[in-house]
């Protein structure tokens, strides 16, 4: 029994969801988004809020009941509230700044680097050393953050690179 399937997503006010088939589409004031749900589980809106049900007791309808459940949800929080990743960049010279629809790297490297950043995503740079990026839809918004981090990942002994703002890193002590 999935404890997560079992709670409906609510709508907040000035979110609406539809339901054809196996699709849901959620409007919101951040725009509208949609998912489409494998044949396993049904999708219902009842009273302000989206249920999710699976279709028979195999261990298949079981997994999806949970997972579609919270894709509705992040559905739902996308359209409202958006997510949110927020990168710091650490080193001597290492800066970030945006130029239009293109973030500017400047990494150590004998070249800028120049991320052009794909639609349904915002990235800001408020200060040389901070990059956020916000977005509607987590995956995207995480794929882009990840893209960003890969151009100069931090390294464990100065702690140089693009770290996530909550990431840790292990420091390691060099040499004697």
């Amino acid at each position: 029994m999935s404890r997560i399937g079992k709670k409906p997503v609510g709508l907040p006010s000035g979110v609406t969801a539809s339901v054809s088939g196996q699709t849901v589409e959620v409007k919101g004031p951040k725009g509208t988004r949609s998912f489409t749900a494998t044949d396993d589980v049904t999708l219902a809106v009842e009273e302000n809020a989206v249920t999710v049900t699976p279709r028979g007791k195999s261990k298949r309808a079981k997994q999806q009941w949970g997972m579609s459940r919270t894709q509705v949800q992040n559905l739902v929080t996308g359209v409202t509230d958006g997510f949110k990743k927020e990168l710091e960049i650490n080193g001597v010279g290492y800066r970030a700044a945006m130029q239009g629809n293109i973030l500017k790297l400047n990494l150590g490297y004998s070249h800028d680097v120049d991320f052009v950043v794909p639609a349904g995503v915002t990235v800001t740079a408020p200060k040389p050393t901070i990059v956020i990026v916000e977005g509607s839809d987590q995956q995207q918004v995480g794929q882009v953050a990840a893209e960003i981090r890969e151009w100069r990942k931090p390294e464990p002994y100065k702690g140089k690179g693009i770290k996530y703002v909550d990431e840790y890193i292990f420091r390691k002590e060099g040499k004697r």
